[in-house]
């Protein structure tokens, strides 16, 4: 339920109106996680409450969702086990506004890397797992080759192109130049991991190191699309362009657009007890005004 003045205030507060229409976050986590509510088990609610719980008829209570700011109606406590609601002080508030927005966006983030981790630890195994068998798998390979070779009664194709080509150069590449490719495989895995936890915890130190990881990778994808250029090529290009302008941007890295202390002024603007605050009708609108 939103208060009269309520669009007007938000946009005082430099939070375009537009932008906040298109979506609510907020309702996506109330149904994800269910809503948070206050006050559930406090004996009486005080007039200074009013932005958390309010009184309702016959025994009844409105209780505010401190997430997605929905009012809902429950019985007062049978059994209370606090005179009153908790204080401000004690509440630890759900995120909400843009710093909700800016977690799911992470997490898309972070779910990219897992997708990176599992393709790169694939690959180091692969390589690994070759060049530990190297011996007996170029054996088999060119036992198998003279086996089609003969069936057909001849070559088949040219040996030095196509797949049989690339076979024969992966063979020719030497041990330690496989286990060197290996480890600096598994190692990029071992970061895109540590991005993975980081992004997905929310940590400023994660958004900076994805962002110099995938600014430092941009001049190879650009290099390998003008080599080639199919869709996977170009929509991996793509995902890590936008990721750098949202870190770069939207995170503030660098100082860039007030830094670190310019998102923790708007963090508390859209997501804490100012937020709170401006969506909180007056004690005679409301609920507790109109409860059917």
């Amino acid at each position: 339920m939103r208060p009269a003045g309520y669009r007007a205030e938000m946009e005082a507060a430099g939070v375009p109106w537009g932008r906040r229409q298109r979506l609510y976050y907020e309702l996506l986590g109330c149904a994800q996680h269910g809503h948070t509510l206050v006050g559930t088990d406090a004996a009486e609610v005080r007039p200074q409450d009013s932005d958390l719980v309010r009184p309702g008829p016959a025994g009844t209570r409105w209780y505010r969702c401190l997430r997605c700011d929905a009012w809902v109606a429950g019985p007062a406590p049978a059994a209370a086990t606090r005179p009153y609601p908790p204080e401000r002080s004690e509440i630890a508030l759900p995120l909400r506004g843009r710093p909700l927005r800016d977690r799911y966006v992470l997490r898309l983030i972070a779910l990219d890397r897992a997708l990176h981790v599992v393709v790169l630890a694939a690959l180091a195994g692969a390589i690994f797992y070759f060049a530990a068998r190297r011996g007996r798998l170029q054996h088999d390979f060119y036992r198998i080759l003279a086996d089609l070779q003969g069936g057909v009664g001849g070559p088949i194709g040219n040996s030095h192109r196509g797949v049989l080509g690339e076979l024969r150069r992966l063979f020719s590449i030497d041990n330690n130049r496989l286990y060197a490719t290996g480890a600096v495989v598994s190692a990029y895995a071992v970061l895109e991991a540590v991005e993975m936890v980081g992004l997905w915890l929310a940590r400023r130190w994660a958004e900076y190191l994805t962002f110099v990881a995938t600014t430092l990778l941009l001049p190879l994808e650009v290099y390998e699309l003008t080599r080639s250029v199919s869709a996977l090529k170009a929509l991996t290009l793509v995902i890590n362009l936008a990721i750098v302008v949202y870190l770069l941007f939207a995170k503030r890295l660098f100082g860039l657009r007030g830094g670190g202390q310019a998102e923790e002024r708007e963090r508390e603007v859209t997501g804490g007890w100012q937020a709170v605050e401006r969506a909180t009708p007056p004690l005679g609108e409301g609920p507790s005004a109109s409860p059917g």
